[in-house]
């Protein structure tokens, strides 16, 4: 009897935790589709100051921060594994050297991600781990840096099984690449990467759906974005680097200014706390 209520406990303790995690995705994906207003916060990497970029840590506690989205950066092993690692070789973020593609997976589990030049406890996670871990509980957004065709169809195929695609963003670095992907799997969401007025008019006359385009200070104008905003299209810009360092350096400072670029509403940064704080204040963010 008493080993039947500790079942009974745990499983209402995991739906109990399983039902808050849908809901915070569920709200997550209501601003992202009907709240314009609101402005999203997408961890680089899940960047943390005492844990390894691209780790499963360093994913549970952007979440737990209640961050929209995670940005992972998707690569090939040797042997087809879909794996999570920004650099070509392992030698900066890992107790290993060498490029990635030229590593089985069994090779890359012998390994350690490190923090600050320091090994860790974290192994580098496949992307199916990821996914798992997002399920009902985050957005992704997949900086695709795997090359292969065969690489793409791995991908959206793992994508169609998990059936991850709506909390899902595919990062493309040329839009053109746009159609045979749609091909693989007809519910990928894409964004897509502009680098000048061109690009965004090429988005508009290919046709295909893309909820979120990634733009950057560069080529801003208010109205240029204005046009992306008017077909219900989120504007995705990076705090990285420019913005986050002036920040670091001022309090306020850095988003204030990215700020003044008043259609963006997806913002992508390494200071993700901090970004939360001052949105939160601001009532631009839940």
């Amino acid at each position: 009897m008493i080993f039947r209520r500790f079942i009974l406990s745990f499983v209402v303790a995991w739906l109990t935790l399983a039902a808050v995690a849908q809901s915070n995705l569920d709200s997550i994906l209501y601003d992202f589709h009907h709240r314009p207003d609101r402005v999203l916060v997408a961890a680089h990497r899940a960047e943390h100051p005492d844990l390894p970029e691209n780790s499963l840590a360093a994913m549970k506690e952007a979440i737990r921060a209640g961050v929209d989205i995670i940005e992972v950066d998707v690569r090939e092993t040797k042997d087809g594994v879909m794996i999570i690692m920004h650099d070509k070789t392992l030698d900066r973020t890992t107790t290993g050297e060498g490029p990635v593609e030229e590593k089985t997976y069994a090779e890359l589990q012998e390994l350690f991600l490190t923090h600050k030049g320091q090994p860790t406890a974290e192994k580098i996670p496949t992307l199916e781990e990821v996914f798992r871990l997002a399920k009902g509980k985050v957005m992704l957004d997949l900086d695709y840096k795997a090359g292969r065709k065969k690489a793409a169809k791995t991908t959206t195929k793992l994508m169609r099984k998990k059936k991850i695609e709506g909390q899902a963003l595919f990062f493309l670095y040329d839009y053109k690449d746009a159609p045979a992907l749609r091909k693989m799997n007809k519910k990928i969401q894409f964004m897509m990467r502009t680098y000048n007025q061109e690009d965004v008019e090429g988005v508009f006359k290919q046709g295909i759906p893309v909820p979120v385009i990634h733009a950057d200070y560069k080529f801003y104008t208010d109205s240029l974005m204005g046009v992306i905003r008017g077909k219900g299209i989120r504007l995705w810009m990076n705090a990285l680097g420019k913005y986050d360092k002036m920040e670091q350096e001022k309090k306020d400072s850095g988003f204030d200014a990215l700020l003044e670029m008043r259609h963006t509403n997806i913002i992508q940064t390494d200071l993700y706390r901090e970004l939360l704080d001052y949105l939160r204040k601001r009532g631009l963010h839940r």
